[in-house]
């Protein structure tokens, strides 16, 4: 560990919770340099819906790059971009008749959310963003003014300006809000921006997780999501669905809001976009908006990322049939199954989730470490989310075998007995 301790920034997070080093890693399965096993209920905080190594994208990069296959193009022309071009527009877009153009920005989410913030405000003329609360859209600075964390904003440095915050519209309504969330909060929003002397201009963009991920696993109701789409089309704002956590799978179809029925001007991808974990983030945009850019007017150095069109193409065939997602929402009653007891027998536990991600609302963040760290010991990674990290998360890999997914259940429900027991 000495040289993570004495040399890398102590701004690092992650490794403080998994205090070992890792050396391997297959399907739902890390191993450490010491051989211990643990099963993988984090996914690289979803990077991996299809699991570390996976075998198709593995044995597709491995024949890329003996081919000398072009690994770094910035936005030009390569066979590896024309081929998860085509396999992405034939296979998610024209189904749900999405005219979606694709724009490639490099490498992360926050990228994603960055550029589609510049072209609402650009598409609009207007400068204020409309975000919600327990919202995670980024760590740049335009992200960062959409995000609600006041960990994460109060290190910006600088005022976080031009975004206004608004209740989010939870599936059920969380035991201890207060904030007036549900579609009497959309109402309220539509009888300001009617009223001439409210003060409040509509916004450039509405933007939304379907799924707040770090937020604390809070799923937002179909009627609501319907409901921001239609206010955004009456005042002339763009709906931006940042799916970055919660797409590409990861609830039982490609989007998170495909069961909504709506269709976003702009969709943020990125995580499990590049299929293995490497690096891409992409942005789904109607024509209408898109032609407001201008060439080269939003750019970036990791755009042509060749490894993860590879790696991304390979992805896409888990969606040219059901197999998959059948399987996700055979594993979301697993898991509903498996931790809904536990809030039977403990009344300040409460349980969300949707497909393959779950939050298990602990009631504080001691708790909810106390787990994570407990389950760590126990060879079962997880990690905490929402306010105060009260929340115990669950995203396994898509792929996930059945052993392990029971495995890792088990693993943490006994886990959260003892440290309810204790408490």
């Amino acid at each position: 560990m000495s040289i993570f301790n004495e040399r890398e920034s102590g701004i690092r997070a992650y490794c403080r919770v998994y205090p070992v080093v890792f050396d391997k890693a297959s399907n739902a399965r890390q191993i450490d340099e010491d051989g211990k096993e643990y099963i993988d209920f984090f996914a690289g905080a979803g990077v991996l819906n299809f699991g570390h190594n996976n075998e198709r994208m593995k044995k597709a990069v491995i024949e890329y790059l003996q081919s000398d296959g072009v690994t770094h193009s910035l936005d030009m022309h390569t066979t590896a971009k024309r081929r998860f071009m085509e396999r992405f527009v034939k296979t998610i877009l024209e189904p749900r008749g999405m005219p979606h153009k694709l724009q490639f920005m490099g490498p992360t989410g926050t990228n994603a959310v960055e550029a589609a913030l510049k072209l609402a405000r650009r598409a609009t003329g207007r400068t204020e963003i409309v975000a919600f609360t327990h919202g995670f859209h980024g760590m740049t600075l335009g992200s960062l003014s959409c995000t609600a964390n006041n960990y994460f904003r109060g290190a910006a440095g600088i005022p976080l300006e031009h975004v206004a915050h608004y209740p989010f519209g939870c599936e059920t309504i969380c035991r201890d809000c207060q904030l007036g969330c549900g579609l009497e909060s959309l109402e309220q929003m539509r009888a300001l921006y009617r009223d001439s002397s409210s003060g409040i201009t509509p916004p450039a963009a509405f933007l939304v997780e379907t799924i707040q991920a770090e937020g604390g696993v809070n799923i937002a109701s179909a009627d609501w999501l319907q409901g921001l789409a239609d206010l955004a089309r009456e005042v002339g704002a763009l709906l931006i669905v940042d799916d970055i956590q919660v797409g590409i799978g990861r609830t039982g179809s490609y989007f998170s809001f495909d069961e909504a029925g709506i269709v976003p001007d702009i969709i943020c991808l990125a995580k499990g976009v590049g299929g293995m974990g490497t690096p891409m983030a992409m942005n789904l945009v109607k024509p209408e908006f898109d032609q407001h850019w201008s060439p080269g007017e939003h750019t970036g150095t990791f755009r042509g990322q060749g490894l993860s069109f590879v790696a991304g193409s390979e992805a896409l065939a888990y969606f040219e049939d059901e197999e998959l997602m059948s399987r996700v929402k055979a594993n979301q009653q697993t898991m509903a199954q498996s931790l809904a007891p536990l809030a039977e027998r403990h009344g300040q536990i409460e349980v969300r989730g949707k497909g393959m991600i779950f939050g298990l609302d602990v009631g504080n963040g001691d708790r909810a470490r106390a787990i994570v760290d407990r389950c760590f010991e126990a060879g079962l990674l997880i990690a905490s989310c929402g306010t105060g990290g009260r929340v115990v998360k669950l995203i396994p890999p898509l792929t996930i075998p059945d052993a392990d997914l029971e495995q890792g259940l088990e693993i943490l429900v006994s886990t959260t007995e003892q440290v309810m027991e204790a408490a």
